[in-house]
């Protein structure tokens, strides 16, 4: 039996439920096909975001960062906590019930806006048809005028690491240790590595990061990379730049790992290893050979700016396409496509697409870096503000970095901003709808802030560009 849709989505992640719901909004018939599932085996749409990765994570970082607070930093302000402990367990139950919320939140997005949620498996066949797989293994064939691949990604294997799911873990085992490990060992210092060895260095792990590129965070603007650097050295994570693993061995409940630097090999026993080198397209077994759509040597699929694979009336969004894997980006596609299907003409703005470690401090960025604009031949100027004269910073004992826009020499147009800095994953917002409104660093720099806010580090910085900040001297021009 063939079951006709308007619209098919292979995948319930922020990109694929988000172009369900606006193709249902649309007044299309649409059908989401996702084969998630929580620790009981009931459907769990949302993807490797809700499930594993954004979410979760951000509990874990948030939890982590308020035990510190109150262990290390209350007595700062004048409030006194003793005996202060984390209850690793209790996290882990916290973080699964806000999972929970989440994902049947999405469950009851898509009742709400008629989309017809189909728990299972997914693989697009020639003409439109899509193979959809039930848990139970009962196989139907759904035929649509327009198909959405949003499969999503899974992280990376290396072949010196295998992973066992107890002691070399990825990303996801990494956030449902139920004890603090004496000594964590994460290969790769990105920005799941950081976030995750800075969850466990906090509760208590001597944790130490062995990173097989040379340059620390190199997507990020190389001032904002070397104070980030400093700052997470001082709170204790033991970052080893030029370190790249050959082997691993178990040895009991250990791992014993042998790496290569500039100064030889070495070894390091740790109670835990994360492997945590990246992400990949999750595009096995997603198409038929007939299907017309095309993977690239990566198993990223092919399409254009408009998200359009060559077959006809196949697009395919989020991460298991070419740009940043990150959820926004995904969240955007997602709905452009739909819009797209409906007759209209959106875009997205590439150029506009903000990153975020959410460390503590965070880094946060939209536009290329300092070095990236010269390197192209642009010529700017560039205004900071540090936080260390922020007077909401000092108040909130939260003074790490600073925050820089850099804009064009000639023209005045914001090109980039970068902040390092306490809530620099919410600051960044102002930075992107400055670049989508292709604003000046005037325009910003004669905006009113509320007073007094950490935003203000953004308008100084903005003044500072025309050398004409407040409350930190101006560099000579």
């Amino acid at each position: 039996m063939t079951t006709q849709y308007d619209v098919v989505v292979i995948g319930a992640g922020p990109a694929g439920y988000h172009a369900a719901i606006r193709c249902a909004q649309l007044g299309f018939k649409t059908a989401c096909i996702d084969k998630s599932q929580d620790a009981d085996g009931a459907p769990a749409p949302g993807g490797t975001c809700l499930n594993w990765g954004c979410i979760p994570s951000k509990a874990l970082l948030d939890a982590s960062h308020k035990y510190v607070e109150a262990r290390d930093h209350f007595g700062d302000i004048g409030i006194t906590a003793k005996g202060v402990t984390p209850d690793v367990p209790k996290m882990i139950e916290h973080k699964a019930g806000i999972v929970k919320k989440l994902t049947g939140g999405v469950a009851g997005l898509f009742k709400a806006n008629g989309v017809a949620h189909l728990a299972g498996s997914g693989r697009l066949l020639a003409n439109r048809k899509v193979e959809f797989t039930d848990f139970a293994g009962a196989i139907q064939t759904l035929e649509a005028a327009s198909v959405i691949l949003a499969p999503g990604s899974v992280p990376v294997e290396i072949p010196p690491t295998p992973m066992d799911g107890d002691v070399v873990v990825d990303s996801t085992g990494a956030l449902e240790f139920t004890a603090v490990p004496k000594r964590l060992g994460v290969i790769g210092a990105g920005v799941i590595g950081l976030e995750l060895g800075s969850v466990w260095s906090r509760l208590g792990s001597e944790v130490t990061l062995l990173e097989a590129l040379d340059d620390f965070l190199p997507m990020a603007d190389r001032r904002v990379a070397g104070d980030a650097l400093k700052i997470f050295k001082r709170q204790g994570l033991d970052i080893r730049l030029g370190a790249r693993v050959t082997a691993s061995e178990r040895k009991g409940k250990k791992v014993l790992v042998t790496y290569k630097d500039g100064e030889g090999e070495h070894q390091e026993s740790f109670d835990k290893l994360i492997v945590a080198v990246g992400r990949r397209p999750a595009t096995e077994g997603l198409l038929a050979q007939d299907s017309g759509v095309n993977l690239d040597e990566r198993g990223f699929i092919y399409v254009n700016d408009l998200c359009e694979t060559g077959a006809p009336g196949i697009y395919a969004v989020g991460d298991a396409v070419r740009g940043p894997m990150l959820a926004h980006k995904g969240m955007e596609e997602g709905v452009m496509v739909a819009e797209r299907i409906a007759g209209k003409k959106p875009l997205v703005n590439y150029d506009a697409v903000p990153s975020v470690i959410y460390t503590h401090p965070e880094l946060a960025w939209v536009g290329p870096s300092e070095d990236v604009l010269k390197q192209r031949g642009e010529k700017v100027k560039v205004g900071t503000f540090p936080f260390a004269v922020s007077g909401r910073a000092l108040a909130a004992n939260d003074t790490d970095g600073f925050v820089k826009i850099i804009a064009d020499e000639a023209t005045d147009r914001i090109l980039a901003v970068h902040v390092l800095g306490p809530q620099a994953s919410e600051l960044i917002a102002q930075a992107v709808i400055a670049l989508e409104f292709a604003a000046t660093a005037e325009d910003l720099a004669l905006t009113m802030f509320a007073h007094p806010t950490l935003s203000e580090a953004m308008h100084e910085a903005a003044l500072g560009v025309h050398g004409h900040a407040i409350h930190v001297a101006n560099r000579r021009r």
